[in-house]
């Protein structure tokens, strides 16, 4: 069932995003050569701790052989698409790193994603990046009250495959709010099996486009949770959770505007 915000929760998971936002701002400062992705962890942890807030992946899952995810972040590097776990592994120039990052603050839940060049990368990588992030806002502005969640996966599709990448189609964005995963699924690509949901005030939803340089089949690792490409092409990931006004739409997963 999917579940109209009311202004106070808006507010809420505003909140919560700011804390997403300010993250996320901090890995593209933080990420490169050298540093390892589990530094990457400690530092988020550290602001998400400081705002408040408590990091939402950190212990999430732990159903059937899938244990509970043992970090504050996802670090997925090259061609890990999601849910990479962070570990003492140092970034080479040349590598992309895609940081996925949740925060929980007065029971509510902001989500975003982002893909950080570290150090100087080759045009095809660069390409990729610009092309993932692009896709995304090409996706948001596709969208707003009285519109269709179908717009969003046919501005990624058309976007990403036209740029002669692929889309993902075994992962999917999602309603936010009082849970991290909320109705409704949020898909990167059009199919008419996809169910046909209006735009309305009040939804939030976290619109995650991940692409590859190769070929859209992935594959889960022995960790049960790390999905990566299966032809070991790289992959980008970029992610806002974003609120339906009656206006248009708001990104939420914005660092708040510094003071002075």
């Amino acid at each position: 069932m999917i579940t109209l915000k009311s202004e106070r929760e808006l507010g809420l998971i505003r909140g919560a995003c700011g804390v997403v936002g300010e993250v996320l701002e901090m890995m593209h400062t933080l990420a490169k050569p050298g540093v390892t992705t589990r530094e990457l962890d400690k530092a988020a942890e550290k602001l998400i701790i400081e705002r408040g807030a408590t990091p939402a992946f950190k212990g999430y899952g732990g159903s059937g052989r899938r244990p509970p995810f043992p970090a504050s972040v996802c670090a997925s590097i090259n061609e890990e698409v999601v849910h990479g776990i962070p570990d003492d592994r140092e970034l080479c120039c040349g590598d992309l790193v895609s940081i996925d990052v949740g925060a929980k603050l007065q029971g509510y839940y902001g989500d975003g994603a982002t893909t950080v060049a570290v150090g100087e990368v080759d045009s095809e990588a660069q390409r990729l990046c610009e092309t993932c992030r692009r896709s995304l806002e090409r996706a948001i502005a596709a969208i707003g009250p009285g519109k269709h969640l179908a717009e969003v996966g046919r501005a990624v599709q058309s976007h990403a495959e036209g740029q002669g990448f692929s889309v993902v189609r075994d992962l999917v964005g999602h309603g936010i709010g009082s849970n991290l995963w909320e109705e409704p699924q949020v898909p990167n690509y059009y199919s008419p099996r996809f169910p046909d949901v209006v735009l309305r005030p009040g939804m939030t939803i976290a619109i995650e486009p991940m692409i590859t340089a190769g070929s859209w089949r992935v594959k889960t690792l022995g960790n049960h949770w790390t999905v990566v490409t299966r032809d070991g092409s790289m992959a980008a990931h970029f992610e806002h959770s974003v609120a339906i006004t009656r206006d248009g739409v708001e990104i939420l997963t914005v660092a708040p505007a510094k003071k002075g």
